[in-house]
């Protein structure tokens, strides 16, 4: 599976950006799809992640840090995650990379074998 991000950028607090992950190749068992960030000097940590079922049913996790602000969705014509990111912070500020893997709603990174390249978000205060 290879996994192409778009969408980070610089933007103002307050301000919003649409992030893309689109999967190819063989992507069957994939179960979910993740965000995860990380900021200059910091661990990677988990943004929110996107887990779907054998009939389709949807479950979205996030990080307390994002709840309410971020909205993680899936195309379902296609192996593509979004994260809506509203009201940015400047503590948003980090790489996010995109992961998609077999586990069932996890948080962990670890649950994820499949990575993107990082793309970067930068929000000023």
């Amino acid at each position: 599976v290879q996994l192409q991000a778009f969408g980070g950028g610089l933007v103002q607090a307050g301000g919003s950006l649409r992030l893309s992950c689109a999967a190819s190749g063989r992507t069957f068992g994939v179960r979910a799809m993740g965000w995860f960030r990380q900021a200059p000097g910091k661990e990677r940590e988990f943004v929110a992640s996107i887990t779907w079922n054998w009939v389709n049913t949807y479950y979205a996790d996030y990080a307390d840090s994002v709840e309410g602000r971020f909205t993680i969705s899936r195309d379902n014509a296609k192996i593509t995650a979004y994260l809506q990111m509203n009201s940015l912070k400047p503590e948003d500020t980090a790489v996010y990379y995109c992961a998609a893997g077999p586990q069932f709603r996890s948080i962990l990174a670890s649950a994820y074998n499949c990575w993107g390249q990082g793309t970067l978000v930068t929000v000023s205060s």
